[in-house]
């Protein structure tokens, strides 16, 4: 099974994907129905006072990413996460989802380069 991350906006929900967001704020103009989460990990998202800082700058962006891997490292529901995700990837496709505009320099790419080594690489397209 494989691992990816996607931008919800425009998302085509697959029945036989798990769907995960990964942003502490509902994304604007999306809802609940239209988004068909199976989860919300907003605890693994980045915090409220770096995501402020960070405030989609990509000047800031290589700061923010040491910042917040650091947060990962520290958050003790990281490791429930990781747990969470081997689970459902030995029987389905995991699609992390995330809001930002820039689909290069967001937390969600922070975070699937976390996962990249702490999950096996055959998860990973």
């Amino acid at each position: 099974m494989h691992l990816k991350i996607e931008r919800i906006y425009g998302n085509e929900a697959d029945p036989e994907t798990y769907r995960i967001l990964i942003d502490r704020l509902w994304p604007r103009g999306i809802s609940k129905e239209k988004a068909q989460l199976d989860e919300w990990a907003k605890e693994i998202a980045p915090s409220t006072e770096l995501r402020r800082w960070f405030n989609h700058d990509p000047e800031k962006f290589t700061t923010f990413k040491q910042r917040y891997l650091t947060e990962l490292a520290e958050n003790p529901q990281t490791s429930d996460f990781i747990k969470l995700l081997q689970a459902k990837l030995a029987i389905q496709d995991v699609v992390l989802l995330y809001g930002a505009k820039n689909q290069q320099e967001n937390q969600a790419t922070v975070l699937m380069a976390f996962l990249r080594q702490e999950l096996s690489q055959a998860f990973f397209e």
